[in-house]
């Protein structure tokens, strides 16, 4: 098997390259990554895989003539590159449609012309959109409320057009928030971490009572391999771990693990369009391909928090950009 992971420099993508290292031992002359090494990837995700000498390739998804020659070779894709960051996206909208949609879309035409491989596209529960109480399953409309989240909606319909109009084997997965070690410090769990290593205040929107659901990087990487080996074509694998948190308890059990108080929470006006709470049904990922969470949210947080306390040779540059 030759497997293609795009976006491997980025946070879920490195961990999931990790993952495929450690636990399923796939040979070295097997693998390719492709990055184009953003601010967002980086090659210190992949330091500890520079003795492998996996192929690491610097390229733009968007280019049809790069991408057609990876996936020439291919037998599994793991699209994980994209634009992620929702203010980000409210700023720069049309980088994201650019990536997003127009990216996926170039790797989807490769994999026409070698219908043979498999490809796994990552997206996220954003693209369902806000819900007030309950769970979506797969079956949910789409109603995206951010660039981002439009940006992902859009591409998850144009992978699952393309795997019905040309019989391809794709499947579609969406996780909830992730957390855990090289996460870029504009994400709210290292933010908050990093400014308070720094002695800085943390800005949390409006009243912080958003709620996301979390699930450890670890785990989403593990479920994606086994929608990887498993997975049916043609269809959408939600992943959770049904740990639903609020921005400011989030916040509070940061600050609990620093030995600080809420005086260090500066209250500030809240983004546009903020979405108010996510849920996901797994019920289908956990039945059908018996997956199920192995992270203790709050052992995560805490193993999270001393990464970050260790490595501030990482964070820092990146805080600065």
């Amino acid at each position: 098997m030759r497997l293609l992971i795009t976006g491997a420099a980025g946070f879920i993508g490195s961990r999931f390259v990790d993952m495929v290292r450690r636990q399923h031992q796939v040979s070295t002359s097997t693998v390719t990554l492709l990055d184009n090494l953003n601010y967002s990837g980086t090659l210190q995700n992949l330091f500890e895989f520079e003795k492998l000498k996996y192929e690491m390739v610097r390229g733009d998804i968007c280019d049809s003539s790069l991408v057609s020659k990876l996936v020439e070779t291919a037998d599994l894709i793991i699209h994980f590159a994209a634009e992620t960051h929702v203010d980000r996206s409210i700023k720069q909208p049309a980088n994201f449609v650019i990536t997003n949609v127009l990216g996926t879309q170039v790797l989807l035409d490769a994999v026409r012309e070698n219908p043979k491989v498999k490809f796994i596209h990552v997206s996220t529960d954003e693209v369902y959109g806000s819900i007030a109480e309950g769970a979506w399953d797969e079956n949910q409309p789409l109603d995206p409320n951010s660039p981002y989240s439009a940006s992902k909606a859009a591409s998850d319909l144009i992978a699952l057009s393309y795997a019905r109009t040309y019989n391809l084997d794709i499947c579609v997965t969406r996780s909830c928030n992730n957390y855990g070690s090289n996460q870029h410090p504009e994400k709210l769990i290292p933010l908050f971490i990093t400014n308070l290593i720094e002695g800085k205040k943390l800005p949390l929107y409006g009243d912080g009572k958003n709620v996301r659901e979390w699930i450890h990087v670890e785990d989403n990487c593990r479920a994606i391999w086994e929608v990887a080996m498993h997975g049916k074509k043609s269809e959408i694998y939600n992943i959770g771990s049904g740990v639903e948190k609020s921005n400011l308890e989030i916040t509070k059990l940061i600050l609990d693990e620093f030995g600080l108080g809420e005086e260090m929470i500066d209250f500030v006006p809240d983004r546009l369009n903020h979405d108010y709470r996510y849920s996901l049904d797994t019920t289908k990922i956990r039945s059908e391909l018996s997956f199920s969470p192995q992270w203790d949210f709050e052992e995560g947080i805490r193993s999270t928090i001393n990464w970050y306390r260790d490595n501030p040779m990482w964070w820092q540059p990146l805080k600065n950009l």
